[in-house]
């Protein structure tokens, strides 16, 4: 059965694949036996970056559709769930600062999600690009070299590095940069402005959420998206077999992606 329409461009040095969903994939029974394969293969996974929101709903995501025979969580500090479900997870703190000394924990995973990310007001211009690129690039690296083939990495709408704009130049950057480890799967996603209930105080998105909110209800692929539909799309596209080596996903079918039926 035919799952995505794939059209692939190349701008930038990256193949651009836009993925479309037909109806049969929105059906429960597709998805359902997507995962019930993939359970099959006994893949273990890391996730980076579970401290911030997008990372903490996807490793709730995947800690309840139990698609990995093992889920790493790698960060800089430990992180308690009370939940019986997370009971299995391994925790691995590491120094980003020295991550070149934590190689082990980045060995022996098929699949792997980065979530890094932080902000120019909250760690300023020189700690943004550490975070945003440095960090990432390097988990990238290490995870290359520990034998991980499918790398999905959470960016931004209008990521670009020829950008006069710091954040969408450096994301852009990183894309680009990560390429050419040669991953047997790169998997990119550009979400717009998050809707979520972030703990942490950030005044574009609480804009958001009071501005783009009413918009979105009506088009909600426009300017921002739930970060539930993010999330549902990154687990959602790790089950669908690879059409292309590097693939990016844009807003539209991030979201498109992420309103596939739930487990």
């Amino acid at each position: 059965m035919q799952l995505l329409c794939k059209t692939a461009i190349k701008p930038l040095g990256l193949s651009v694949v836009k993925h479309c969903l037909v109806l049969s994939f929105r059906m429960a029974h597709d998805l359902k036996t997507l995962a019930e394969d993939f359970r099959q293969k006994n893949k273990s996974c890391f996730i980076l970056g579970v401290s911030g929101e997008t990372g903490k709903e996807l490793l709730k995501e995947i800690v309840e559709m139990k698609l990995f025979s093992k889920i790493t969580v790698i960060g800089r500090r430990q992180l308690t769930f009370e939940d019986e479900a997370y009971e299995n997870l391994v925790q691995e703190v590491v120094d980003f600062e020295k991550l070149s000394d934590y190689a082990a924990a980045f060995q022996g995973h098929d699949v792997g999600y980065c979530c890094l990310g932080t902000t120019k007001a909250k760690a300023g211009a020189d700690g943004f690009i550490r975070v945003d690129h440095d960090y990432v690039l390097k988990s990238a690296e290490l995870a290359k070299a520990g034998g991980c083939s499918h790398f999905n990495l959470e960016s931004s709408k209008g990521a670009d590095k020829t950008s006069g704009f710091l954040y969408l130049k450096v994301k852009g950057q990183v894309e680009a940069d990560i390429e050419p480890l040669g991953f047997e799967r790169y998997s990119i996603y550009r979400p717009a402005v998050l809707m979520v209930d972030r703990q942490e105080s950030r005044p574009a998105e609480w804009f958001a959420r009071k501005v783009l909110g009413p918009i979105s209800s009506m088009f909600p692929t426009a300017m921002s998206i739930p970060i539930q539909s993010v999330t549902r799309a990154m687990v959602a596209n790790t089950l669908i077999p690879a059409g292309e080596k590097v693939e990016i996903l844009e807003n539209k079918a991030i979201y498109d992606l992420g309103k596939a039926p739930e487990k």
